[in-house]
């Protein structure tokens, strides 16, 4: 026996010495339960976000799966109930809605296009990113050929960036009723007719960000009366958030009217809203944007430890022109997305009940199913287009990740609620399409505000904790008076084109003027530049090198060594 201690010893464990009596043993005992309940009482709550060495059971916050309690200390009833809120259909449909109407016909000032349309003037597009990406930049070609009195080429899709996708415009898009739809705006043709037998070669240049219309007839115009033929590249948000009435009212007949799916990807898009119906009468569908490249790009923490750091840590190295970050301010700042179960407790906090069906619109989550096993504990009717479709369904779109990104889109655009975590290109571009429709319910997370209450969550009973989300989250909702007129992205609050209803609800009454912004609502200035962080996944690898004869000075290489610009190092 004394054998065994004298070796614990020299191996620096701590052990009772021989000569103790059982009572000094116990009391031994009682003071090492003392100091441990002493720094357990001292100790942050479990699973706070930001650095240090705080790191909660991997990879996320539940020790039980199955069972939505934390272990806490003291006697904190922190309970989720199953049941949902007393708000019933209130939490699912705004009562301000009905109020309002999409509105995007063109005013009498605004010419046919036969009439303002110049020949010889041909506008090629090379779009950036992925799908979403992609969809702003189609949208703002159109405007962009528009203001040019340009003819407007099909434009093409970018298939080099981190999806890798080989659809062609055509392939995603219904290329003809695009064609049509719009005839009486901008003129389209599918390609650039020959001269003398061969197809012309355009000139390439590249616009600034948000360029204005005085800025495409300053920089635009003289090439392309000189060339006849342009190549825009890299475009994606190169037209700026504030223009007349028409021309934004054009945006949306784009956006919301001429640019539909081509039908294979409409109708299994379809099919899985029907079979979320079919299991319940209304669901939710959430973007959750947790993927490792998006984590490793926020440079945020999410209490994984030391691991998470390593692996996120590799991931960042891809961007050497990425900057390091500070997580916890970050976090405090709210630019970091929210973990599953963070998104989870969010919504129960809210009021929807564990019997809600969830449709999760995602690339491959960080940490697999333990990551996805709290939100699951918490909504267990858990479903993506992998559960609701067979592999020989899905199999004409499973190469292609546009494709899969607009099946996606089809269903979240079904839903009766729509929850982004953090916004990015699918989320605004969703968010915009909802409310021109209808003001359907969508809730952006107050990722400012909440960071701090899931910080402070195990001092607190879920009762206070669910009172102060649905506190937070007032203006996060979608309702229709969520932010002050000139503010936001136009792409995610296209006021322009909604319209208050008439006493008699017939016509598109006038443009809404919404009222004063809710509490802690981010109203961004509407040409303001564009945070790589509200990125969706997949918006953040480099692109190859450009060929193109761009000679804007505004792209030289800094120091001639070739440096990206920000959205070569984002794209959808």
């Amino acid at each position: 026996m004394g054998t065994k201690r004298r070796r614990q010893q020299r191996h620096g464990r701590w052990v009772v010495p021989p000569v103790a009596p059982a009572a000094a043993a116990f009391a031994a005992a009682g003071l090492l339960l003392l100091v441990v309940a002493f720094h357990c009482f001292l100790s942050p709550p479990l699973g706070a976000g930001g650095g240090g060495g705080r790191r909660p059971n991997p990879p996320f916050l539940l020790n039980k799966p199955g069972e939505p309690r934390r272990n806490l200390v003291g006697t904190v009833d922190f309970t989720v109930p199953s049941g949902g809120s007393k708000l019933g259909e209130e939490l699912w449909v705004s009562k301000a809605a009905h109020s309002f109407v999409g509105c995007s016909d063109a005013t009498s000032d605004f010419a046919d296009a036969k009439a303002v349309t110049e020949s010889n003037r041909y506008l090629m597009i090379a779009t950036s990113g992925g799908l979403n990406q992609q969809r702003t930049g189609i949208i703002d070609a159109v405007v962009a050929a528009r203001i040019l009195n340009a003819t407007l080429v099909i434009p093409k899709l970018d298939q080099a960036s981190f999806w890798k996708d080989a659809s062609d415009f055509e392939e995603i898009f219904d290329v003809d009723s695009f064609i049509s739809s719009l005839s009486n705006d901008v003129k389209i043709i599918r390609q650039v007719p020959d001269r003398n037998g061969k197809a012309p070669s355009p000139y390439k240049m590249r616009v600034p960000r948000k360029c204005t219309p005085n800025c495409y007839e300053n920089r635009v115009l003289p090439a392309l009366l000189k060339k006849h033929v342009v190549q825009l590249t890299k475009f994606d948000y190169r037209v700026s958030n504030r223009l007349e009435t028409d021309l934004q009212k054009l945006r949306c007949r784009v956006n919301y009217h001429a640019l539909m799916f081509t039908d294979p990807i409409h109708k299994m898009g379809q099919m899985l809203v029907q079979r979320m119906r079919a299991k319940s009468g209304r669901f939710i569908a959430l973007h959750l944007r947790f993927e490792p490249d998006m984590l490793a790009f926020s440079g945020c923490y999410f209490g994984g430890g030391e691991i998470e750091r390593r692996e996120l840590g590799e991931i960042r190295k891809r961007w050497t022109t990425l900057h390091a970050s500070d997580p916890d301010r970050e976090r405090r700042h709210g630019k970091c997305p929210l973990t599953p179960e963070e998104v989870g407790f969010m919504l129960r906090a809210l009021g929807f009940g564990k019997d809600v069906h969830i449709y999760v619109a995602s690339g491959d989550v960080y940490g697999g199913e333990e990551t996805l096993a709290p939100l699951k504990a918490l909504f267990p009717n858990f479903h993506s287009k992998e559960t609701l479709a067979s592999k020989e369904e899905l199999e004409p779109f499973l190469s292609f990740s546009s494709r899969m990104a607009a099946l996606d889109y089809v269903v979240c655009d079904g839903s009766d609620v729509f929850v982004t975590n953090n916004n990015g290109n699918m989320a605004r571009m969703l968010a915009g399409r909802r409310r021109y429709f209808g003001h359907k319910r969508t809730i952006r997370p107050n990722s400012k505000k909440l960071s701090s209450l899931f910080f402070n969550r195990t001092s607190m009973s879920w009762d206070t904790f669910a009172s102060k989300v649905r506190m937070f989250q007032k203006g996060f909702m979608g309702e229709p008076n969520e932010i002050k007129p000139g503010k936001g992205e136009f792409h995610e609050y296209p006021m322009d084109c909604i319209c208050a209803r008439t006493k008699r609800r017939t016509g598109h009454g006038k443009p809404y003027l919404s009222k004063s912004a809710g509490e802690g609502v981010d109203n961004h200035t509407s040409d303001a530049e564009f945070e790589w962080r509200d990125l969706d996944y997949g918006e953040i690898t480099p692109l190859g090198g450009d060929s193109s004869n761009e000679t804007d000075p505004d792209y030289s290489r800094i120091g001639g060594s070739d440096i990206p610009e920000l959205e070569d190092i984002i794209s959808d």
